[in-house]
């Protein structure tokens, strides 16, 4: 039976403001360098103050790990739906907005509750490296309330960010939903997110993946991290044992690629990267999209590299609706 999504999501809502900055900002505001951070409300409007005075701001956009990864996936072209809770405010408004615009169907459509939006700031150094503090607002509180089984079943993958870990109401909306999706034989899919879930929240990791996922995203860092193996072998080993494939990104060395039976190498697409931010997202957005539109892993990969270099080349997280058109062209020829 033909399923009316490719891929169902549930992640953080935050609308993202992209901003370049020195290392000497990030050390002044005692901003921990590349790596996710959350702040209260307060701690957000000051960075804002002080950003005004020295930064280069880039567009707003809808974002989180796996919003930005179902936009890559619906302009590859699969059908998708995105989980998640904003509040009846002007950055839910827009938020919502932004991901309608894109094709994605989402449960925030109608009603949306009181509250404060939740809010990213993405700050980016001329090394590439990119830095979050996020203040998730009422995106803290997405819950099993946001989850639509219809949509669940009616989907081949289901994909968890692993960024709801820190939330207790999220993490036990992420649990719900693989079972939910194991119960109707929908395929599961985890991301790590970031190399801070999996030092601080390996339990909470753990505890998402269950008896382990189908599909497992993470990269070299998030992999040493969770598993506590100083080498990328024994790491990759510990993983096998918890899900049935797996995807590790390894910035400008490529990725590795395990179908469950054989590990595959990747090759990098080399570009000059000027901004790292949403690079894992959209490698497992395009990958996504070639598993459920007949490609093989090898093939889904090299979509997903090509893709995941040229959103390294410019600003932003995300690439024009047009150009995953050209890409997957170019990469896949059709």
């Amino acid at each position: 039976m033909q399923k009316r999504y490719h891929l169902y999501a549930i992640g953080n809502a935050l609308v993202d403001t992209e901003i370049e900055v020195s290392d000497d900002f990030l050390a002044s505001m005692d901003i921990g360098k590349g790596m996710m951070t959350l702040v209260d409300e307060d701690r957000q409007h000051t960075l804002v103050k002080a950003l005004a005075q020295e930064a280069n701001q880039h567009k707003r956009a809808s974002g989180g790990s796996a919003c930005n990864t179902v936009v890559a996936a619906q302009y590859f072209g699969a059908k998708t739906y995105y989980a998640c809770k904003v509040a009846d405010d002007e950055t839910g408004a827009f938020f919502v907005n932004d991901l309608s615009a894109a094709g994605v169907d989402t449960n925030m459509h109608s009603t949306r509750p009181d509250g404060i939006s939740g809010k990213c700031l993405v700050m980016v150094t001329p090394d590439a490296e990119r830095t979050m503090n996020t203040f998730l607002g009422i995106s803290e509180t997405v819950s099993v309330d946001e989850l639509d089984e219809d949509a669940i079943r009616a989907s081949e993958y289901v994909y968890l960010e692993g960024y709801l870990v820190t939330s207790e109401t999220g993490r036990a909306a992420t649990i719900r939903l693989r079972e939910l999706a194991e119960a109707a034989g929908v395929r599961t899919a985890l991301t790590f997110s970031d190399p801070a879930m999996a030092k601080f929240f390996r339990d909470g990791l753990a505890e998402m993946m269950g008896e382990g996922v189908d599909l497992l995203f993470c990269n070299e860092e998030e992999a040493l991290l969770f598993t506590g193996k100083d080498n990328l072998d024994d790491a990759v080993e510990v993983l096998m044992g918890q899900c049935r494939s797996l995807v590790i990104t390894l910035g400008a060395k490529g990725a590795l690629l395990w179908d469950g039976e054989a590990m595959q190498q990747v090759e990098p697409v080399t570009v000059k990267a000027v901004d790292t931010n949403g690079a894992g997202d959209m490698f497992a957005g395009a990958f996504i999209y070639g598993i459920t539109h007949g490609y093989s892993f090898a093939d889904a990969g090299k979509l997903a590299s090509a893709a995941s270099a040229k959103v390294v080349s410019d600003f932003g997280p995300r690439l024009q609706p047009e150009e995953h058109a050209s890409i997957r062209q170019k990469v896949l020829g059709k």
